[in-house]
C-alpha cells in the first residue's frame, strides 16, 4: 500500500497535458482549498479532480471490485473517502468554485476526455 501514490499519478498527468493542450495555465494540489484539488485553474474559478476508480468506488468494473482481505477495513475506508469527497464538493461550490470529477476509467478514451475537458471548461 505504500507504494500507491496520491500525487502525479497516470491519469492526472495525462488530464493534465490535454488540459495545457487546451492553453489553459493551472496550479496543482493547492492545499488552501477544501480536498486539495489535483488540478485548479485560479483565473476562471474552476477545480478538476481526478479519482481512482476503486478508492472512490466509482461505478465501473475498477470501483466495484470487493477486496478479499481485512474486506470491512477497506470498505470502511472506500465510504470515508466517498464521504469526504462529498463534503469537499460541497465546500468548494459554496466558496463559487466550478468542480469537475474525472474518474481513472475515463482516461482511456482522450478524445471523449478532451471534450469532456473542454466542455467543462469553456463553459462559465
Amino acid at each position: 500500500m505504500s507504494r500507491i501514490r496520491g500525487k502525479d499519478t497516470a491519469p492526472e498527468i495525462a488530464i493534465r497535458r490535454l488540459v495545457n493542450r487546451l492553453g489553459y495555465r493551472f496550479r496543482l494540489h493547492k492545499r488552501e482549498l477544501p480536498g486539495c484539488p489535483d488540478i485548479v485553474l485560479p483565473r476562471h474559478k474552476k477545480v478538476i479532480f481526478v479519482h481512482g476508480c476503486f478508492w472512490h468506488m466509482h461505478n465501473c468494473r475498477y470501483g466495484r471490485v470487493k477486496p478479499a482481505t481485512n474486506s470491512k477495513f477497506w470498505q470502511k475506508k472506500r465510504e470515508g473517502n466517498v464521504a469526504r469527497d462529498k463534503r469537499n464538493m460541497r465546500k468548494l461550490r459554496k466558496e463559487g468554485w466550478q468542480v469537475l470529477k474525472i474518474w481513472e476509467c475515463e482516461t482511456s478514451n482522450s478524445e471523449k476526455l478532451a471534450k469532456k475537458l473542454k466542455r467543462f471548461l469553456v463553459s462559465s
